[in-house]
């Protein structure tokens, strides 16, 4: 296998726990434990100035973490003791860093504007990335321009994209984010979830004669899209008794051309995935074609080029000026040495409602692992339970957690400088509450404050006495916060790189395979057995009694109500 020591016996000289900044770091956490935020900002009038970057477009300030200059300093060694820089070179050159599989990790070679060769296998996939980039441009020209036409000879009004997982959720949090810009006379519907009533709502708002369906799949076999994706078929032949339906009115994504051209799409209609591109780190290829053919293809490059610049940055800033490379390290600071069980990420833009679902996905379908690189269990935590949702409506829902729950949640707060629309005051009263939550979760409120409020409102000493516990705030809870200039294609695009760089660092920190998810696998092949089962009449002797009671449970009232 030509992997990156896989196997290799090396594990104990390369275990964490032996590097002498992670021995340092977890006495250093101890430390750090008693310190208050609000203490690090009274005892330093620069704390903002030290600890945040001004990239262009983004600014990333960290300082609101229980940090000072020695867990820097710590965190550094460690990046460098773990050898951040040479896995950063490994995946950008084009190394099998996904050693389980045995594949490249190339998902920066989608959005190469550098010119420069990138080579797999002896294969230049810098040109067949530009050749895919071509075929994905000249599709939206002739869909927007309306000159592909349906069964009927009308043009395309509505795309349906069918897919699960990274071949869905990235491409509709992009076009979720960007449909207030671009030129959208395409108007996108996502299908997901197998459950009928999703297809069922989408299908019967559209015209079949105009509708294109994008039937993104690595093997043309996933059970929960090809099951939607024959349901679509279907619904369109019942309309155009036309056999040949799938001709005019679908396009796929996949690995798989001969199970796709068997669907009926034509081979010219089919767009490729590469083994060397993970799912969730996809939507820079043909998955993105949703995005493309809603926003036009000039948008789609923005948001290429935003990542672009951003992997620029990752590649060539110093580890002490490096976003990606900072915001990787405090989660694993906050995580794995200060002991907090989760983060929250909580975007104060309404075009990011959809920004956390994906981050989730990025983030634990990553680095949800317990064993290292070499097999072996860790006894550190690796990923913490990724959750959010927008800002606004998240204080009215589980704020009160964040400030006063037993658990201590890091969370990134990210907003905009400029609104998308012309309500300026809105966009200042948002940008307000984002501002004021970080310094809420830092400063908290303290006994003596609440007891000199409560006695400026006339309370009672006996009052006082029987409130104050409930109104007092701990703070010193950590939080980042990020600024983009404007949510547009280009910032998206820099915003969603930083964090995949950030998944990546994470990652080869921890010394655990990112880029694998045998969890997922699993799943979907016991899913298969279970299916099997559930249709037919014998009984599967291999399961567990739960599993086939249940199943007996279903069969019976299915036959009760028939």
């Amino acid at each position: 296998m030509n992997g990156v020591g896989m196997g290799s016996r090396e594990a104990s000289l390369n275990a964490r726990e032996s590097l002498a900044s992670w021995q340092w770091l977890r006495e250093h956490a101890g430390q750090m434990k008693s310190v208050h935020l609000a203490k690090l900002f009274e005892d330093d009038s620069k704390r903002f100035n030290r600890l945040s970057i001004e990239l262009p477009g983004l600014l990333f300030d960290y300082s609101k973490n229980r940090i000072n200059e020695d867990t820097l300093s710590g965190l550094m060694r460690l990046a460098r003791e773990a050898g951040v820089e040479a896995w950063r070179e490994k995946m950008f050159s084009g190394e099998r860093i996904n050693i389980t599989e045995d594949r490249a990790v190339l998902h920066t070679a989608l959005r190469d504007l550098s010119g420069d060769t990138t080579l797999v296998d002896g294969d230049n996939i810098s040109e067949q990335v530009q050749g895919e980039l071509a075929r994905i441009k000249a599709l939206c020209e002739r869909v927007r321009s309306g000159s592909w036409k349906g069964f009927s000879g009308k043009a395309i009004t509505d795309v349906v994209s069918i897919g699960v997982g990274g071949s869905n959720l990235g491409p509709k949090m992009v076009t979720e984010a960007l449909k207030g810009s671009g030129n959208q006379q395409i108007k996108v519907h996502y299908v997901s979830n197998v459950d009928g009533v999703q297809i069922s709502e989408i299908l019967r708002g559209l015209n079949p004669e105009q509708v294109l369906f994008v039937v993104s799949s690595k093997t043309f076999t996933t059970q929960e899209t090809m099951t939607n994706a024959r349901t679509a078929l279907n619904w369109l032949k019942a309309y155009s008794f036309d056999t040949d339906a799938a001709a005019k009115h679908f396009v796929a994504v996949t690995a798989n051309t001969e199970k796709a051209e068997e669907f009926g799409i034509l081979a010219e209609n089919i767009y490729s995935m590469w083994d060397w591109v993970g799912g969730r780190f996809s939507l820079w290829s043909a998955i993105g074609l949703p995005i493309a053919l809603s926003l036009g293809f000039d948008e789609f490059s923005e948001l290429l080029r935003g990542a672009y610049e951003m992997d620029c940055h990752f590649r060539e800033a110093p580890l002490e000026q490096n976003a990606p490379v900072l915001l990787a390290l405090l989660s694993i600071w906050n995580t794995t040495f200060m002991g907090c069980q989760a983060q929250a990420i909580l975007p104060y833009d309404q075009s990011l409602h959809v920004f956390s679902a994906y981050m989730q996905q990025a983030e634990m379908e990553s680095n949800g692992k317990s064993v290292n690189r070499f097999g072996e269990e860790v006894d550190y935590q690796t990923v913490p339970l990724i959750w959010g949702q927008l800002g606004i409506d998240g204080q009215h829902a589980f704020y009160q957690y964040l400030h006063q729950g037993k658990s201590i949640v890091p969370a990134d707060f990210i907003g905009s400088l400029e609104g998308l629309t012309s309500l300026q005051d809105q966009h200042e009263i948002l940008l307000s509450n984002l501002f004021a939550q970080t310094r809420a979760l830092m400063l908290g409120v303290d006994e003596e404050t609440v007891r000199e409020e409560l006695a400026a409102r006339g309370k009672t000493a006996i009052e006082i006495d029987s409130l104050v516990a409930h109104k007092v705030h701990k703070g010193n809870r950590p939080t980042n916060t990020l600024l983009v200039d404007k949510i547009c294609a280009r910032s998206l695009g820099r915003l969603i790189a930083l964090y995949e760089h950030k998944v990546f660092v994470q990652g080869i920190v921890l010394n655990i395979c990112s880029f694998d998810q045998w969890g997922v696998e699993l799943g979907k092949k016991l899913a298969t057995s279970v299916y099997s089962a559930l249709v037919n009449d014998e009984v599967d002797e291999s399961l567990d009694s739960s599993t086939a009671s249940l199943i007996k449970y279903y069969k019976d009232s299915k036959e009760a109500a028939s």
